[in-house]
């Protein structure tokens, strides 16, 4: 080999020497960074024809795209979890704990135990108004468990549009970095800091919908939610969705007052079995159409139970066939077809409400034209014996079982605690998983250790390569001086 070929050999290992330190150096900075591949540089053997050396052919940037497919799948069904356990959690502190104050069912049991109280000394007007005030208490905590369960379906609502315009940008930046990706491949630059931001833009919508990523032959990529719905697959798909400025509980999405998802204008399944389904968004459809919906119906249904124990057909026999009874659909007597959102219009007939000075009629019955004997409380002990009957519910939303009214409101009680406690075991476990899947990712990234140690191996060539100049250049100088 000639002095000038063992020249050219030991300078080219010197650049790659340089530029590997370089990416040794780039992957310790970035060991913790997210969505960052680990590179290695790429080397083939000089030219043919030529002394030797070494030539940089590329950057390689590491990356398992079965391990990070099941990590984003995992994203997708541990967002859709958390935001089920937030709702189910935060309907369950509004319903209260049996036991705490303020809880839904220790406010009947206070209004139980005033009816009691009042029966026992029914000519006591402190009483009686002790029985208004804890009949309002139990009404307003209807109203107000209404009122929180329509606000949960309009913040999904919100949030729904929110991923949606997500989902779009992300696509829109996809299709930029496909473009980009594009182009440098075709002309031999390095594409790693793009890969690395479009996995990065991927892993920003990974927990809105479950996504299936496709890598084309060019570099780019088409990309699909695993129910098969195209987000982008050569150009990005619009997906569109129309919030609404506030929602009732009368609205749904079968009856046209809600609006689900569009592709391209046109509609699209937005249920739990249609291709957005399994992440974060379809939590949010799921909460707004079906999980909140179905407790409204339960509240309007023990709404209804209790205004019919206590109206015409009840104890008060001083009642009218259409007068409303002691519990009222906002001040009007029930209509059985408009039992929608009942529980956020139940109220206590205005007759007996709480300064009134007539809460008299809580002993003497609604009807009565004067203040019979003040201490007959028979009405009183009938309207405590309403609510502890065992009788079969009118509304189709409760189950067709023979329970006092107490009953129906603990059932309630104990559904929402006990669909917390499921999303919870549910988020717990899909918690465990990602974190697993995400360790291995991690793992199989930047290992600072083996990066020092390869740190160390470069430094080592670098010195040889260094050497070899060295003495060509001293035996050059001995040929140049003879």
């Amino acid at each position: 080999m000639s002095l000038t070929g063992a020249l050219y050999n030991a300078f080219s290992g010197l650049q790659a020497n340089a530029r590997a330190a370089s990416m040794v150096s780039t992957n310790i900075s970035n060991a913790t960074t997210e969505s960052y591949g680990r590179r290695e540089l790429a080397l083939t053997p000089g030219a043919v024809g030529t002394t030797g050396g070494v030539r940089i052919s590329g950057v390689i940037r590491h990356s398992d795209p079965v391990l990070v497919a099941d990590r984003r799948v995992s994203d997708a069904q541990l967002a859709n979890s958390n935001g089920m356990y937030a709702h189910s959690k935060r309907l369950e502190s509004l319903v209260g704990e049996t036991g705490t104050p303020g809880a839904l069912v220790e406010r009947v049991t206070a209004f139980e135990n005033a009816l009691i109280s009042a029966a026992t000394n029914p000519a006591s007007t402190q009483r009686l108004e002790n029985v208004a005030t804890a009949a309002t208490s139990l009404t307003q905590s209807l109203n107000d468990l209404s009122y929180e369960i329509q606000q949960s379906r309009q913040a999904a609502d919100t949030a729904i549009s929110h991923q949606v315009q997500s989902l779009n940008e992300a696509m829109t930046r996809l299709d930029d970095l496909n473009e980009n990706i594009i182009k440098a491949n075709s002309t031999g630059s390095d594409s790693a800091t793009l890969l690395d931001e479009r996995a990065r833009v991927l892993d920003s919508i990974s927990e809105i919908v479950p996504l299936r990523v496709v890598e084309r032959e060019l570099g780019d990529i088409a990309v699909f939610t695993t129910s098969g719905a195209t987000l982008l697959d050569g150009s990005p798909q619009e997906i569109g969705f129309e919030p609404v400025n506030a929602i009732g509980a009368s609205m749904s999405l079968s009856a046209g007052d809600l609006n689900g998802l569009t592709v391209n204008g046109l509609a699209v399944n937005s249920t739990a079995n249609g291709m957005f389904a399994g992440g974060s968004l379809a939590a949010q459809f799921a909460i707004r159409d079906d999980v909140a919906v179905e407790s409204q119906a339960s509240l309007d249904a023990i709404s209804r139970d209790l205004i019919e124990r206590l109206g015409p057909a009840g104890p008060d026999t001083t009642l009218g066939a259409t007068d409303p009874g002691l519990f009222t659909d906002s001040g009007a007597a029930f209509d059985p077809l408009n039992e929608e959102g009942l529980a956020g219009r139940i109220q206590l007939n205005s007759l007996v409400a709480p300064g009134s000075g007539s809460v008299w009629r809580l002993r003497d019955g609604l009807g009565a034209a004067t203040q019979g004997e003040v201490g007959e409380g028979r009405l009183l002990q009938d309207i405590t014996a309403a609510l502890t009957a065992s009788t079969i519910p009118s509304s189709s939303s409760l189950p067709s079982v023979s329970r006092s009214f107490v009953n129906h409101i603990s059932e309630f009680s104990s559904n929402i605690a006990g669909t917390r406690v499921r999303a919870e075991n549910e988020q717990s476990f899909l918690m465990s998983q990602n974190t697993a899947l995400s360790e291995l990712e991690l793992s199989k990234g930047v290992d600072t250790d083996q990066e020092l140690q390869r740190l160390m191996q470069i430094e080592q060539q670098y010195s040889a390569n260094a050497k070899v100049m060295s003495v060509v250049d001293d035996l050059m100088e001995r040929l140049m001086s003879i």
